[in-house]
């Protein structure tokens, strides 16, 4: 079948638009026609090799659309169903089976080798193989055929232009605050960074009840918007201290929890040096392998502080993605008020507005 679809062929070059062939669906897979696909700082890092899924590769992983066939193994979807595609994992290794697919044996295969697990790629240009399977997706393309697991079922009535960023970064942000740090009512807490992640971060602390959430980032359009999602304290890093300002607001007590989205070292080492007594500090940014960050266990030592690592929410995606759906209609979860929408034609225009911080999350729509 001949599809178009983007293509990043090389480390910081624009997107190539290439017609490709998409091979016969395996009998665990679905082919989904996508009508909307976010566009991810993670498919930038990956087409500049940070993260080393072989190069040709169609990206993209916040695709929505519509199921146009069902491979024979397949019973959870049906044709005409109208799904939002997340990351993919095995469903059969320990992590899979205690309700952790974020944390599957087989990840990093799953959703950045660029093949199924047998090695072969759906995707080929001119006879030669073009990655696929991103995050068992590839969404940069006017079809996918896609892995059952990365596949959430979704009411047919609702808009999958806006749907797609669940996938990823809207369920990351809010998977860290209210899965993996379980913020409750009355708690404080700050959001590093206010992206697409930080943003879905701020939504669901203020969903949840926290009565201190403090934004910091360093472009104050993104900070005004913040204010808007909840966030009752915003500081410009670029401007203040950012410690300072925290002792501030917390009266001296420090902060319960803090979140980093920007895998910048000495911002994670900030988040931690502002915690107060037993916080939690969470890192859900993507430094390159190796990254390494100190911190200071001697004058807070008496803190009896915790740090863990984040990925994707902790979330089960068809369990989660319908509870912020449902956050969503009752107006708790904006989406609309990150997004700006793009032609597909439109997608290095789309990265490079996402890079400069022009626009939150933008989306891809065919």
């Amino acid at each position: 079948m001949k599809i178009q679809a983007a293509v990043a062929t090389a480390p910081k070059t624009p997107f190539e638009f290439r017609e490709v062939d998409l091979d016969d669906l395996a009998p665990d897979e679905v082919r989904v026609r996508l009508v909307a696909t976010g566009v991810c700082h993670t498919d930038a890092i990956v087409r500049d090799q940070v993260y080393p899924t072989p190069l040709p590769a169609v990206l993209g992983h916040e695709g929505a659309g519509v199921i146009e066939a069902v491979g024979a193994l397949v019973t959870s979807v049906e044709v005409g169903d109208s799904v939002v595609l997340s990351a993919n994992s095995c469903g059969e290794c320990e992590q899979c089976f205690t309700g952790r697919p974020a944390y599957c044996s087989n990840f990093f295969g799953r959703n950045f080798a660029g093949t199924r697990p047998d090695g072969s790629t759906s995707l080929a240009s001119d006879g030669t193989n073009v990655s696929s399977h991103f995050f068992g997706q590839s969404s940069f393309a006017t079809y996918a055929n896609v892995a059952a697991r990365s596949v959430v079922k979704v009411d047919k009535e609702l808009s999958l232009e806006l749907l797609g960023p669940l996938g990823c970064g809207l369920q990351t942000g809010a998977g860290a605050v209210i899965n993996s740090l379980d913020v409750r009512a009355g708690a404080s807490i700050a959001v590093f960074g206010t992206g697409a992640v930080g943003c879905a971060a701020l939504m669901a602390a203020a969903a949840v009840g926290a009565t201190t959430i403090v934004a910091i980032d360093l472009v104050d359009s993104r900070l005004a918007t913040a204010t808007e999602l909840g966030a009752t304290h915003v500081i410009n890093s670029r401007t203040a201290d950012v410690a300072e300002e925290i002792e501030r607001i917390t009266g001296g007590r420090g902060l319960d929890y803090t979140l980093d989205t920007t895998g910048v070292p000495s911002v994670l080492r900030t988040a931690a040096d502002v915690l107060g007594t037993g916080g939690t500090v969470a890192l859900i940014g993507a430094p390159a392998p190796g990254t390494e960050v100190s911190f200071e266990v001697g004058g807070s030592l008496l803190k009896g502080w915790r740090f863990r690592t984040i990925i994707e929410g902790d979330s089960v995606p068809q369990v989660f993605i319908p509870q912020l759906i449902e956050l969503w209609k009752q107006g708790k979860f904006p989406i609309e008020k990150l997004t700006k929408s793009f032609a597909f034609s439109e997608i290095n225009e789309a990265f490079d507005a996402s890079s400069s911080g022009e626009v939150i999350k933008p989306i891809l729509v065919f």
